[in-house]
């Protein structure tokens, strides 16, 4: 009777582990170990933005990109997922109606206590993937900014290179010019018509240019912040009226895929916090104090 008494808690936990909710918030409390062993105390941080689409996707694309990701990727490799999360950097988009930007400083300070809210329950391993075109400079040098202070965890950034056979596939598929083909066109607009069709407008896709205005004169190797409103001052870059659903199951499932595979090999990872601290370490002995 023991024995089977046993074997059913053996069997229960084991159904209960398997049917753990990848989601922050649909965890229970009591669920809280379970996930932190599963996962390997990691957690994947979707980063999107509320932003313009042009005149025919929702204002939360990107938002709805990122969270379509990370759940995919946390249904191949277990991995707790935190709610949505829309604070980043869109000053350049606050002409247009629907834009959530946020004060430059606040956004850093909201990411920085989000992570160490993550390392306070329990995690060690923050996986932050991006949604957004114009977040990177600024994610990445969040990333680097760890270095400043201690911290009982590891801020893992995904930043894939470019695959050369998937590419030579999407050229196939694709209808419209890659180079211009920057935001709300085809390849936005096919991964929305894959995921969430009934968001999409296709009917308004050419109400509105997404040509490049070309308003600035050309400087070369200058860098101006002004730069994306003179050449897309509709925010639409692209032809969103040339995607399909078939090219937006293809980027779809293979963003789906490469973060599964960068989510299993940090799960595995033992390296990184040890020489982050080894690093720590080393600044705490070489400091000197204020006179």
């Amino acid at each position: 009777m023991r024995i089977l008494l046993l074997l059913l808690i053996f069997v229960s936990a084991n159904m209960v582990a398997q049917d753990l909710p990848t989601r922050w918030d649909e965890l229970t409390a009591s669920d809280w170990p379970a996930a932190l062993e599963k996962s390997n105390k990691t957690i994947i941080l979707p980063i999107g933005i509320l932003e313009k689409h042009g005149p025919h996707a929702p204002i939360g694309s990107d938002l709805l990109n990122v969270r379509a990701w990370a759940e995919g990727a946390s249904k191949k490799e277990y991995a707790v997922v935190f709610p949505d999360y829309f604070y980043g950097q869109i000053n350049e988009a606050r002409h247009l109606q629907g834009t959530f930007a946020i004060p430059d400083d606040l956004a850093f300070k909201l990411l920085q206590a989000t992570c160490d809210e993550m390392g306070r329950n329990g995690f060690e391993k923050i996986f932050i993937i991006n949604g957004h075109g114009g977040n990177p400079q600024m994610l990445k040098y969040f990333v680097q900014t760890q270095m400043a202070k201690k911290n009982n965890y590891v801020v893992y950034y995904f930043d894939p290179t470019q695959d050369q056979e998937f590419q030579k596939k999407v050229t196939k598929m694709r209808k419209s010019d890659a180079a211009g083909d920057m935001h709300g066109g085809e390849h936005e607009t096919s991964a929305l018509l894959y995921l969430r069709p009934d968001l999409v407008q296709m009917d308004r896709a050419t109400s509105e240019s997404g040509a490049d205005q070309e308003r600035l004169p050309g400087i070369p190797n200058v860098y101006t912040g002004i730069w994306w409103y003179a050449s897309f001052p509709h925010h639409y870059a692209g032809e969103g009226d040339k995607a399909s659903r078939e090219l937006g199951e293809l980027v779809t499932e293979h963003r789906i895929d490469a973060i599964a595979k960068a989510l299993k090999a940090i799960k595995e990872d033992t390296a990184t916090l040890k020489i982050q601290n080894m690093f720590y370490e080393e600044v705490d002995k070489n400091a000197k104090p204020n006179k």
